[in-house]
């Protein structure tokens, strides 16, 4: 409904009367224009941009609590116990409940998870690079690097 809505707008040049310079109007645009090029590209993968994090997430962290992994990536909760329970479904993922706290999950993938994951590596963090983006590649680095500093993404760990 947000997408029929905006992209007209962005399309026809109509008066944006001040949206232009809104961080949330900005920031909608750019994800509807990325998560429409990711589909178009990855959609035969079968997963979202943020179903593909999380394992990317436990595949660098093996043995995260479930807590934690849905706290780094800003998940809810019960959104996050469906996701890994869809997972486990699928073969991807086993959950662990720690002898020290019974309360608490761990995540692990299996070999199908780590494989999957290693697999689809190169297609998911190299899909923007066939956008046809009015950016060069340091305009686009210093997005990141912008974005990554506004949401307080410490890129050090990720390099």
């Amino acid at each position: 409904m947000i997408e029929a809505a905006v992209k007209p707008v962005v399309k026809t040049g109509g008066d944006l009367r001040g949206l232009n310079h809104s961080l949330g109007f900005l920031l909608r645009v750019s994800q509807l224009k990325v998560f429409d090029h990711f589909f178009k590209k990855l959609g035969h993968v079968g997963l979202k941009p943020g179903e593909y994090s999380v394992l990317w997430l436990i595949f660098n962290n093996p043995r995260i609590r479930q807590g934690l992994a849905a706290q780094t990536l800003s998940i809810k909760n019960a959104h996050m116990t469906k996701l890994i329970r869809s997972f486990e479904e699928s073969g991807f993922v086993t959950r662990t409940i720690p002898d020290g706290d019974r309360r608490a999950v761990e995540l692990d993938l299996t070999v199908s998870g780590r494989d999957f994951v290693t697999f689809h590596q190169q297609e998911f963090f190299g899909y923007i690079q066939s956008l046809n983006s009015p950016l060069n590649d340091a305009e686009t680095k210093e997005l990141i690097r912008l974005l990554a500093k506004f949401a307080c993404v410490d890129q050090e760990l990720t390099k």
